[in-house]
């Protein structure tokens, strides 16, 4: 069989184009450090790394909310705790007010302290988070929490808001909520009637006031029945503290939870997608070695004819 010139410069070149090609692409996987450069050149590899970056997507929106699900639960805390300092000055200023020695003037003055305290935890029950939106008032978030009725607005302050709870997804199918009702925590009380002996609910704030103007007109029996009110407002108080204490505890084993997930899925997909630099450049200079020697040798070929044979 007869090999014409024309053949062999063909297979010599196609040999050094496909060595050219490969090292085109080992270069180019060097440069950008992945593994896969198309998805036509490794379509299950491809898919891989598409499945571990919309793992690890979705892992990063949950941790996302629930960085401004701790953002709120750490205003509410703040704004609770503060309201249950608040109510243990006016725990200590009835007791002091229910004292047989003082004058009137001198309940008249405690009356104006309490006065003020209402008027600081009402801003504590008002409070809002970073973006303006209230705290306590449900899904309401653009209107306070409390505020005297429309009928009455020298009343005592009554709640505006709804019960609606708003949830957010912090993992696969596990939710926590980003709000509570203000009557969650600024809780109502329990007054019986002396004389009847019916019971009726007064709000947070009515309980307040009537102790203020208790404490104003010296009237012992409302002052006794202010003590022991503001008792069962401290403890509403002190459960709800409890209550975000428990959300920000499962949030934070939650955080450490999917941080784990989060670390294991980028070194799944850092596995299918990272480059083996090490590897790689040694592949690729036998890439090189093999184009030089291919170059070189069908630099010889080419020069390969009778005439030479005769010279």
């Amino acid at each position: 069989m007869k090999i014409s010139n024309s053949f062999l410069f063909d297979r010599a070149s196609n040999q050094m184009s496909q060595v050219q090609s490969r090292l085109v692409k080992s270069q180019a996987q060097v440069a950008s450090g992945k593994q896969v450069l198309q998805p036509s050149d490794e379509p299950q590899q491809s898919s891989s790394i598409q499945r571990y970056k919309s793992l690890l997507s979705r892992q990063e929106n949950f941790m996302s909310n629930m960085g401004l699900v701790k953002a709120r639960l750490d205003t509410e805390a703040n704004a609770v705790e503060n309201a249950i300092s608040l109510m243990f000055r006016v725990k200590e200023l009835t007791v002091q007010a229910s004292n047989d020695t003082l004058s009137g003037a001198d309940r008249q003055s405690i009356a104006t302290e309490l006065k003020g305290l209402r008027q600081q935890i009402l801003s504590m029950a008002n409070a809002q988070d970073t973006s303006g939106n209230h705290l306590f008032s449900g899904s309401r978030v653009g209107q306070p929490a409390f505020a005297p009725p429309a009928d009455d607005p020298t009343g005592s302050p009554v709640y505006q808001g709804d019960r609606t709870r708003m949830e957010v997804l912090i993992g696969d199918q596990r939710t926590l909520p980003t709000n509570r009702a203000g009557p969650e925590v600024f809780t109502r009380v329990v007054r019986t009637d002396a004389d009847t002996g019916t019971s009726t609910g007064v709000g947070f704030f009515q309980s307040l006031d009537d102790l203020v103007d208790a404490v104003a007109n010296s009237s012992q029996a409302n002052m006794q029945r202010g003590n022991q009110e503001v008792d069962a407002l401290i403890d509403g108080l002190v459960l709800a503290q409890a209550d975000i204490g428990t959300d920000m505890s499962n949030l934070d084993q939650q955080t450490m939870t999917l941080e784990d997930l989060t670390n294991t899925i980028k070194m799944n997909l850092s596995s299918v997608e990272d480059l083996d630099y090490a590897k790689a450049i040694t592949q690729m200079n036998k890439q090189m070695m093999s184009l030089e020697a291919a170059q070189s040798s069908f630099s010889k070929i080419s020069q390969l004819s009778l005439f030479s044979y005769l010279r």
